[in-house]
């Protein structure tokens, strides 16, 4: 893809992430995604996307900044929801949520391969600790 196209592409990942869409997302995650430090493959993706939208009903994210080269994306955004349902163990605190998130992906034919960045879930965790 070209740059472009991949910011393109981006927006359409982005917008089906804010919508909640989850079969769309799964669209966008190859089946066997590695991702550092976190479990391979798009089921542990969108397992750990559905516990936060569980948690945090009203997530959304924005983007701040996305630097295209070649196959990847480094993509900076700010994300935010209040923490209503049961995250990582820990119970409701309705408390709001705001983290910065830092993310680089390789994309080919239109799905992410590898992804790796910030732990958003710890930041999640040390916000309604």
């Amino acid at each position: 893809m070209e740059p472009w196209e991949m910011r393109e592409w981006f927006a359409d990942f982005l917008d089906a992430y804010n919508r909640h869409d989850i079969e769309a997302v799964r669209g966008f995650v190859h089946p066997s995604v590695r991702r550092a430090h976190l479990p391979a493959g798009a089921e542990a993706w969108i397992a750990d996307y559905a516990e936060l939208l569980h948690a945090f009903p009203d997530w959304r994210a924005k983007r701040i900044q996305l630097l295209v080269e070649d196959d990847r994306l480094a993509v900076h955004l700010r994300a935010g929801g209040t923490h209503t349902g049961t995250f990582a163990h820990l119970p409701a605190t309705r408390r709001r949520v705001n983290i910065a998130s830092f993310a680089m992906y390789r994309v080919e034919r239109g799905v992410i391969v590898e992804a790796t960045g910030t732990d958003d879930a710890a930041q999640v965790r040390a916000a309604i600790s």
